[in-house]
């Protein structure tokens, strides 16, 4: 792939942070210009904690950006928007987690969520570009919830069809179709 456009790409992961066999950890490993966002080793659960990760991670990048978050990590990048200023070239958002929703066993609780701040979820329109990439039976967010937040930020909203929550467990390691996006990001 053409290196998007010199921008450097910004993978933001959710809370599960860096799985080995994720897309975003194969698609760091596939591009040349590429930083992630670091795990935190205290306030794992703190949202401006993980907003400040991020903040920190743009401080060390000259240059363009191309912000590519997964579940949790789109509700940084959206109380990220709402607290800096930094031109972004674009952002891929995939399959957001709907933190203002009851998740399945096993994942923080909505009154866990709400008391590290993830709560309410920002819907101004994000200052940059962003395309959404959702699916239709994912178990973190409900696709006619996840299209009203893409409307919201006014973001392109991309339907994936059925593929979960667009992670191993779905059945997904490689997503192709990310590196498609980022490219129509970067023109």
């Amino acid at each position: 792939m053409a290196d998007h456009d010199n921008a450097t790409v910004l993978i933001v992961p959710g809370l599960r942070d860096h799985v080995a066999e994720h897309w975003q950890t194969l698609l760091a490993e596939r591009l040349t210009k590429v930083h992630t966002v670091p795990p935190l080793e205290v306030d794992r659960l703190s949202c401006a904690a993980r907003v400040e990760a991020l903040q920190r991670a743009l401080d060390a990048i000259e240059g363009p950006v191309i912000l590519v978050a997964h579940s949790a990590g789109v509700m940084m990048v959206a109380h990220w928007a709402q607290k800096y200023s930094r031109p972004i070239k674009g952002a891929l958002l995939a399959a957001p987690a709907d933190v203002e929703s009851p998740f399945p066993d096993g994942y923080p609780t909505t009154a866990v969520l709400e008391e590290n701040g993830w709560l309410p979820i920002p819907r101004r329109p994000l200052p940059f570009p962003s395309i959404v990439a959702a699916s239709t039976d994912d178990p973190l967010g409900d696709f006619e919830r996840v299209a009203q937040l893409a409307r919201d930020w006014g973001s392109q909203l991309v339907n994936e069809g059925d593929v979960g929550h667009l992670n191993p467990a779905s059945g997904y390691g490689e997503w192709p179709r990310a590196m498609e996006l980022i490219a129509q990001l970067a023109e």
